[in-house]
């Protein structure tokens, strides 16, 4: 049976949900003054993310926030003028852009009758909408559960009402709330445990990619940067990638052709965010552990932007809060979506980009991942940047075929010469381990230090 009702024989009936419409307000702290960010671009930003979720939104407000109020957060002349707000534009829900208390969110639910959400909650609905791993979905659920468990007195209105019984409907005298605590503590427990699995199994494939001799690049940077456009570009692979935050959330592996034949492996990771959740934070350790694996951090900027300072600031303050702060050794700034910028600009980003790698700054390269400008500059300097070991020159035979593809697939040829007797010499970098298993596999071929 279709489920189709009587008088819509045809299935036309629109059984979508409604989209909700929805009122955003960022709180702005006096601290915030003389900050990166101004509260205009948090409240851009908090509205992205509401649009993330599908929410209409109608109306964004920035609220002065000179003191704390306990119970509501805000004061309570503004409370009564967002509710007339709410009731004249018709809202159902409002995204509070900062961390709301249980008592806060309760209290203003009531004083406003519609659903009141915080930043907090709304990263991670966003998070619980679009992990797609197993362990993407095992980490969301225990920071959702995280977050619901400091919520129970919001959730339950007949907590005070004990009951007797046995098993998992609770003991002599144990309160529901108790009850309701102890089955989430429960399930945060199995959910620990099967994560420990999973991390386990990803683990050991780390260690089986550490064993090839690959080198990897792993791309960082605030949401909606445009890393998965530049990872798309690089790979010629179809990653989603949207002009939305956190289209991306799980961790993708691609095999990059570097110029000169030698591959190496580039990952894409979840977008950063200032003001992180804190129920997220191991979540995202273990979604970018790539990153403190790889042997170059490429950290994608959007050039073009009014808060790309802010935005960087705020990647390396989760990485360092991580432990996973990336040394400028390996690290590289790419400056995205100069196509963007005008002319002018485009000229004094390229002349700063130029001064801050000549004058022993961080290494920066514009480019534009949707036009693939300067992508070629960039991929030409991770070739140089992941060929440490000196060049080789290899001889070998006519015959030798299978021996110079496996130096193509596994290294970077940077010269070829075919002599008169047919033979073929390459210079070639190759890492010690790699270089090991070419002489166990083609041990007639002839290897020697080249002439830098």
């Amino acid at each position: 049976m279709s489920g189709d009702r009587p008088d819509d024989p045809r299935g036309l009936i629109d059984r979508r949900a409604p989209v909700q419409r929805a009122l955003v307000i960022h709180p702005a702290r006096s601290r915030e003054r003389g900050a990166l960010r101004e509260p205009r671009s948090r409240l851009e930003e908090a509205e992205g993310l509401a649009r993330a979720l599908d929410l209409e939104v109608v109306l964004g407000e920035i609220a002065s926030l000179r003191s704390v109020t306990p119970a509501t957060l805000l004061g309570g002349g503004k409370v009564a003028e967002i509710g007339r707000q709410i009731a004249e534009l018709e809202i159902d829900v409002v995204v509070v852009d900062d961390a709301l208390t249980p008592v806060q969110q309760r209290n203003l639910e009531k004083a406003w009758q519609v659903k009141a959400i915080d930043r907090t909650g709304l990263i991670l609905e966003i998070f619980a909408r679009r992990a797609r791993t197993r362990e993407g979905k095992l980490q969301v659920e225990l920071a959702r559960l995280a977050y619901e468990k400091s919520r129970l007195v919001h959730t339950w209105t007949h907590l005070e009402r004990q009951r007797g019984g046995f098993g998992v409907m609770g003991g002599p005298g144990e309160t529901q709330i108790e009850t309701d605590r102890r089955l989430l503590a429960e399930k945060i427990d199995k959910l620990k445990k099967e994560l420990v699995e999973v991390r386990r199994t990803r683990t050991l494939h780390r260690t089986a990619r550490r064993r090839t001799p690959f080198p990897t690049i792993a791309l960082v940077g605030y949401t909606n940067a445009g890393k998965s456009t530049l990872f798309n570009r690089l790979t010629s692979s179809a990653v989603v990638a949207k002009d939305m935050l956190f289209a991306t959330l799980d961790p993708t592996l691609r095999e990059l052709k570097l110029p000169g034949g030698r591959p190496a492996i580039l990952s894409d990771t979840v977008g950063f965010i200032s003001d992180l959740p804190h129920e997220l934070v191991e979540a995202f350790r273990a979604t970018l552990e790539e990153v403190e694996e790889a042997d170059i951090v490429l950290h994608v900027r959007d050039i073009a932007g009014e808060t790309s300072a802010a935005e960087a600031a705020d990647v390396r303050e989760v990485l360092a809060d991580l432990g996973l702060e990336a040394d400028d050794s390996r690290l590289i700034e790419v400056w995205n979506k100069i196509d963007q910028l005008d002319p002018d600009d485009r000229a004094v980003i390229a002349a700063r980009a130029r001064r801050s790698t000549e004058t022993g700054g961080v290494e920066a390269w514009p480019v534009s991942a949707l036009s693939g400008e300067g992508c070629e500059a960039l991929l030409n300097r991770l070739a140089e940047r992941v060929d440490q070991a000196p060049p080789l020159d290899v001889r070998l035979g006519p015959e030798a075929g299978e021996a110079a593809a496996w130096l193509y697939r596994h290294g970077r040829v940077t010269a070829r010469s075919d002599d008169d007797e047919g033979a073929v010499h390459l210079t070639v970098r190759l890492d010690p381990q790699a270089q090991g298993r070419f002489e166990r596999l083609f041990p007639e071929a002839s290897l020697k230090a080249a002439a830098e």
